[in-house]
């Protein structure tokens, strides 16, 4: 179906939200493991990553609504049609798939989510929301100089 009414206003606001949240995991990610472990750090990283993947799927859900013509709810399913569709390459659907996961983890069994696994994703994981900020920039600038819409 055919894009219709894409609100890029929205797209990047989420990923201006991203953007932000990136730089203070960033910087969250440079303390010593000591500090993250002692203070506030790891309720910060779990914050800002459980927010930064909803804005995430936010994006992907209102660009498959106005591409796939029907609302896509199952975040698995979003990183699909988006990879299928060529909007974020197919690894970056593969690495969205297991950031739905993950965000399931830490909405549904936040009991289980540990410190040590958020401070390794502050060490080697923020360069797949970096990446999908990328992808979705490059789809923004691809819409915006066509005339001729999308389709998925």
């Amino acid at each position: 179906m055919v894009i219709s009414n894409l609100n890029i206003k929205l797209i990047e606001d989420r990923l201006g939200f991203i953007n932000k949240a990136v730089a203070k995991l960033k910087k969250t990610a440079n303390l010593s493991e000591d500090d993250f472990f002692s203070g506030d750090a790891t309720a910060v990283a779990e914050s800002y990553i459980r927010r930064s993947l909803e804005a995430m799927f936010d994006i992907g859900r209102h660009i498959t609504a106005k591409t796939a013509g029907k609302g896509i709810v199952e975040y698995k399913e979003i990183a699909n049609a988006l990879g299928n569709a060529g909007v974020i390459t197919k690894e970056q659907a593969e690495r969205l798939k297991l950031m739905a996961g993950y965000r399931n983890r830490l909405v549904h069994f936040y009991h289980e989510v540990t410190d040590k696994e958020l401070f390794s994703i502050l060490k080697s994981n923020l360069s797949d929301m970096e990446n999908f900020i990328k992808d979705i920039k490059a789809f923004i600038e691809k819409y915006r100089q066509q005339e001729k819409p999308f389709q998925i």
